[in-house]
Order: C-alpha cells, then structure tokens, then sequence
C-alpha cells in the first residue's frame, strides 16, 4: 500500500500560478521551506497523484459530477426554496446559462489541473529516483494517471495546460482536444507493456493497470471524434483509428472485449453490489477512486447525499440534504421498463423483513448496525430510483430513531423538515413556474424523482464514506462494445451486449430473483435508453447525449441550446492568471 502524502513541489506551483487563480501569490522560497524529503519519495508523490481523484475531482457532486451530469436530462440540482440559490451557480448548470466566472466550473479545472500538476510531479520524481524497484510501472502508472485527468479536461473545457516533466523551468503549453486526444490515444497504448495487470505486483482496482487502460483507451476512442471536431452536426465515429489499424469503433471493440473476455471481471446480479459502501474489490470494477472513512485521504458521500430529503435518516448521525434529482424526460425513458432489475430495489434485513417503502412497513428490526459506532441502528432505504410517498424512521428530539415498544425501528410516513406539514411525496413532474428555470418554492420541494443509485455510509455526515466510485466498471464497457458495434451496422452483436446486461441483472427476492427481460429488437433510441439503464448518476450522461445527438434539446428547466455549449469556456480566474489560454468558442474572450 503507498503512503498517502500530498506533494508540493516548484514544478506543480510553475504550472498551477500559469493556469489557476490564486497560486500566483505563492513565493518560491516559501514553497522551498515546505518541501520535505518525503516528497522526492516516488511512492508518496504518486499516491498523491491518485489521492486526488477523491479529493473532490471525481467524488464531489460538484465537480465532475456536476458537469457530467447536472448539464443533462438525467440530473439537476434546482433551487428548492431559501435552499441551494447559491447565486444561482447549479441551476446555471442545468438552464445552460453559465459562464466563465461560474464557481462549479472553475472549481473543477482547478481540481483537475491538481491532477495534472500531481501526475506531473511524479513523473519527475520517479525519473530522478534511483535504485528504486519496478521504476518502469510506477512510470508507467504515474503518466496514465496524467492522460487520465488530461483526457477528462479536454472533454469538458477543450483545452488542457502541460509542462515537460523531465525538462528544468520548462514552459507552459496548451494542448488543444483536436489535436491532443491522438496524442494521448498514443501515449496510453505505448504505456501498456509496463503497467502491471490487475491483482498482480500488488496492485488493485484503485490503480492504473492494464486494465484501467483498456477502459481510458476505449472511452477515448469512443468520443475521439466528438473531441476531433466538437460543433460537427454529425459525427465520423467510423474514421480510420490513431495508428490506420482499423476504425475509432474497432478500437473500441478490441479494447472493450480485452475487458469483456479478462476472468478477473464479472457482472453484478445485484446492480446495486457496485454501489455498495462494501464495493471495494467487487468483481464487476475496474477502475475506481478508493474511499475510505478514517484515512490521511478526504472521502465523500455526496452521490447519495444530496438526493435524499433532510427528513430521510439512514441512522441518528445522518440526513439528506434534498437537492438534486432527475428529469421527467429522463424518468419518462423508463416507461414500460419499470421492473428493470436496475431502476429500484428493496431491501430485506436479516430477519427476512422487508422495507417495501409502500405504506404498509411498519416496523423493521434494530439489529442492523452503524460500523464503527456505539451499537447505533442503521436503518437501510430502498436503492434506485424513488417516486411517490416516502417512509422510514423519525429521529426524536432527544437525538435516536424512534422504536416499537418490542425495540424494533418504527417506520413512519415521513414529513419534509422545513415544511412539516407537507408529505414527502416525490413526484415525476417539476413543473417550474418559469419552465427555463430551475427554481422551486419551498411548497413545491418535492417535485422531482430522487436517486437512491449509492448506498449512504450511515457511519459519518455527507463529507465522508467508504464507497469506491468506479470509473470504468464491466457494465460501463459492455454499453461501449455495443455502441461502437450499433455504429458499426452491426446490431446483432449489439443487441446481444445489451441483452448481456439485462439479463445477468435479477430483482430482488421479494419479486422471485427473476431476471431482466431480453429486447427482441433495437434502434438507435432504443440502444441511448439502455445505456442511460446501466450508466445513469455515473458521470457518462454528458458525452453519452453530445454523441447521441441529444445534448442541445430541451428539457425541465432548460431551453434549447446551440452546439457551443457542449464544451465549457475556460474559467476566468485562469484566462486572468496567464495568457497562454485562448477563450473558447462563443464565449466573450
């Protein structure tokens, strides 16, 4: 296991005072004084390279998260009342009405370009260690970990800064999406031979395998037309790959069915497995930010937490905090797929109790119990997606879940807090007042269908949790195997991934174990459907819809948009810090 330590170094201030507000008030001797030893050790540097993946980049609702996801049909985050205006940054997200100086943006460049300025301390440390065992893979890692957060910046802002970390006061340069993601198609795959296959040299889904690759390399290859030429009215997904070897989608198929064929993976027949606070080493995951409560590492709990209302208690130290949701156009694409194994579960407790959330619960046991706590009941709500009236347990005033006279946790209909005489009662509909924006009264607080995908860690508050958040998972690259195949004509073996999925996944216990219903047929909108089955809440839905051809349309909240808008402006504060960045396209430069 590496040590987890944060670097700081002259070559991560170089970059960041050219690309971030706010570094540029740090002074070279004031940056020596806090350089200790311990950060010419390759290990630490590389941890922290890794360690920034959960520090907010991919863990945060808002970051990555929030631009994957809050700029789509399948989540928002409306203002609910006095809650969540915040200068209207999360709405602007949703109605398409953001800009350079958006707090949510430039807090995610600056996270991201963390990850770069880190990955980019670490190839200079591991290139300067000597004497150091498995030099090549840490190499090897370290610059997959750059490509990593690279590709992710270039996806969403179009521009990425870059250094050459092997060159002394290097400058700084820019490396543009057209261009860029062949290079870095290329640099991934030379990275290959040295990185170490999953499970061995001590490695784990929390590293940058083979394996981890495969699944950068797919996703590269599967949007690289889109970031070739982003304001195309169609994409050429079929154009010859980086190396004349085939197509973009070839690429992707061969990536995918590396993946696909490795016997260190297999699918969940319990979806919600992957989303567990015990996911850690699940077979389905292959790449994924490691969390963990009680660590040097900052871990979150946001995806579950901010769906959930502020009455909805999974224990006696938690709540929701009733923000985001999805769409009625969204909800809507589930219409005749409602038993999908992968839309909602229940949960059964170990006396076979059921909580049915459906009004005739009326209590369930207490034996269940918080980790780590002082025997603290935890009370489990149901997984997927939650609409209609809501039940579970009511904290009391002196600070426990309210119990039966026989001990058992009592299950109630539940009140929304701030309003305590209106039933939680989660409707489809979000009906805005105004229909192009995402702003909701205090009496209208419950509109909108809430995700229960991740489990809440019912051990601390929402700044914490022991989920690992997947990045790439099997289920992930079987929709990209059936993509790339669908956009190469061939809807057979499409179908037959898709099927893969649908059929592997079974309901719970309550409903017989069965399992998910095979399509007969499919067509393009079919097949965007059933990607937005397996992939919803996971940061995919953005570059799913520009792919698609989805992304300007409206929605609840937000108005047709133009093509533009499918990449972010750079942040102001880094146009204001250097002039090596040229705004994007249609924003004021």
């Amino acid at each position: 296991m590496m040590k987890k330590f944060l670097p700081i170094n002259k070559l991560t201030c170089l970059l960041l005072a050219a690309s971030l507000a706010g570094c540029t008030d740090l002074k070279e001797e004031v940056i020596d004084e806090v350089l200790g030893s311990n950060n010419s050790n390759p290990e630490n540097v590389l941890s922290a390279a890794y360690g920034q993946m959960g520090d907010a980049t991919f863990v945060d609702h808002g970051n990555v998260f929030a631009l994957q996801e809050y700029s789509t049909d399948e989540a928002l985050l409306p203002q609910r009342g006095s809650d969540w205006g915040d200068g209207g940054v999360w709405r602007a997200i949703h109605e398409f009405t953001w800009g350079a100086d958006n707090s949510v943006l430039t807090n995610t460049w600056n996270n991201l370009n963390k990850g770069i300025t880190k990955s980019l301390t670490a190839i200079t440390a591991i290139n300067n260690a000597s004497n150091f065992p498995n030099k090549a893979m840490f190499m090897a890692e370290a610059k997959g970990m750059l490509a990593l957060y690279t590709y992710h910046t270039l996806d969403l802002y179009g521009q990425a800064p870059y250094v050459d970390p092997l060159q002394i006061n290097p400058p700084v340069q820019v490396r543009k999406a057209d261009v860029a993601i062949d290079e870095l198609i290329k640099e991934v795959e030379a990275l290959i031979p040295d990185l170490a296959n999953l499970k061995e040299q001590n490695t784990h889904n929390g590293r940058f395998t083979k394996q981890a690759a495969y699944g950068l390399l797919a996703d590269m290859y599967l949007n690289r037309a889109v970031l070739k030429d982003r304001y195309a009215a169609t994409f050429k997904f079929t154009e010859p790959a980086v190396d004349n070897n085939g197509t973009d989608m070839d690429k992707v198929i061969y990536y995918t069915s590396l993946l696909i064929n490795d016997a260190r993976f297999k699918l969940e027949s319990n979806y919600f497995r992957n989303f567990d606070i015990d996911n850690g080493g699940r077979p389905e995951l292959i790449f994924v930010v490691q969390q963990s409560i009680n660590t040097l590492r900052s871990s979150d709990n946001d995806f579950a937490y901010m769906s959930m209302e502020r009455n909805q208690k999974p224990s006696s130290n938690n709540r929701g905090t009733n923000a985001s949701c999805i769409t009625p156009e969204f909800y809507n694409t589930w219409n005749g797929n409602f038993d999908d194994p992968r839309f909602s579960r229940k949960y059964q407790y170990a006396d076979l109790t059921w909580f049915k959330n459906d009004g005739t619960d009326i209590s369930v046991p207490a034996t269940s119990i918080v980790p780590n706590s002082a025997q603290l009941p935890w009370f489990h709500f149901n997984r997927g997606l939650q609409v209609g009236q809501q039940y579970g347990p009511i904290l009391l005033p002196n600070g426990t879940l309210e119990r039966t006279a026989d001990g058992r946790i009592k299950v109630s209909k539940l009140f929304c807090e701030k309003t305590p005489a209106q039933a939680m009662d989660f409707t489809p509909e979000l009906n805005f007042d105004n229909p192009t924006q995402a702003i909701l009264t205090q009496q209208q607080v419950n509109r909108g269908v809430r995700v229960f995908k991740w489990e809440f860690d019912p051990e601390r508050d929402n700044s914490s949790s022991n989920v690992d958040v997947p990045l790439y998972r099997l289920g992930g690259i079987y929709c990209m195997r059936a993509e790339a195949n669908f956009r190469k004509g061939l809807t057979g073996p499409a179908m037959d991934d898709i099927n893969m999925l649908r059929t592997s996944r079974t309901r719970e216990a309550y409903y017989g174990s069965t399992p998910g219903v095979a399509l007969t047929s499919i067509t393009e909108q079919v097949l965007y459907n059933e990607i937005g089955y397996e992939m919803y809440w996971e940061m995919n839905r953005r570059k799913q819809m520009i792919r698609f051809g989805k992304f300007e349309a409206g929605c609840a909240g937000k108005a047709p948009s133009e093509p533009y808008r499918r990449v972010f402006p750079i942040p102001q504060s880094a146009m204001d810090a250097s002039d090596v960045f040229t705004q994007n396209f249609k924003y004021p430069q």
